[in-house]
């Protein structure tokens, strides 16, 4: 049987850790050559070496999502390397404890995470599609969240953010369809990544709040990186412009 992504060249950010980690050895296992494009050199290149080790091709580039030129050079840097693109993933983002009602986050709170969430996904976007329109079309994976799709009290800076994302990839849908590129977004629920795990181990609560939301309890990190090789893969040829959660049905 033919690997799914034989042939392809999958670009992912935030691939150093968590859903990004397990994503790139995925793909991998599937056929693909993976661009590692992390900002932390340790673990970018503790999954670069985790890829290779398992008998696949990966390059690590150092990669801040919020910076035009990084992003430009590492887009460059797998050119270079593997001649085309014919995915991009972007998974790099996250929340932190300073979010907040819109009442008492504090503003910075409100650009990092737009400029993280937001602007990152538009920068890969802006300097990859290109590459894949090159290729003769692809795939562009975006990770909006399931806090998108319904109403979450307290993370009123998150909550902008990956709902910016999920109205961009429906308008970037539009746009590039006719150059072959296909553009989605998976909307996680709570994914018990090393660092949700550890916060649930440290606070109950979280556990008994999740379990109590999500039917199917906890998502795993390969649950979302399942969801994101459908989408790079050619069974997912018609399918594009669509927010797809994963979330164990908090969203019902």
């Amino acid at each position: 049987m033919t690997p799914r992504l034989e042939g392809k060249v999958a670009f992912i950010t935030g691939a150093g850790t968590g859903i990004g980690r397990i994503a790139s050895e995925l793909f991998s296992a599937e056929g693909a050559r993976v661009v590692v494009a992390e900002i932390d050199p340790a673990s970018g290149a503790e999954t670069q070496d985790r890829v290779r080790a398992a008998g696949g091709d990966a390059l690590w580039v150092g990669t801040d999502v919020t910076d035009t030129e990084s992003v430009r050079n590492a887009i460059s840097r797998a050119v270079d390397r593997f001649g085309r693109l014919d995915v991009l993933y972007n998974n790099a983002g996250g929340s932190t404890p300073s979010d907040g009602p819109v009442t008492e986050a504090p503003e910075e709170e409100f650009w990092r995470a737009i400029k993280l969430d937001l602007f990152g996904t538009f920068l890969v976007c802006k300097y990859g599609i290109p590459c894949l329109i090159e290729s003769g079309g692809g795939s562009v994976i975006n990770t909006s969240s399931n806090v998108a799709l319904m109403a979450l009290r307290g993370r009123d800076c998150y909550t902008a953010a990956k709902g910016g994302v999920a109205s961009m990839t429906r308008s970037m849908a539009a746009e590039y369809a006719q150059h072959g590129v296909r553009v989605n977004a998976i909307a996680p629920g709570a994914t018990r990544t090393p660092r949700a795990a550890a916060l649930a181990e440290s606070n109950e609560h979280i556990d008994r709040m999740v379990r109590g939301s999500q039917l199917l309890g906890w998502c795993e990190p390969r649950d979302i990186a399942n969801m994101a090789l459908y989408l790079a893969s050619d069974e997912s040829r018609v399918t594009t412009g669509q927010v797809l959660s994963v979330d164990a049905g908090a969203t019902i």
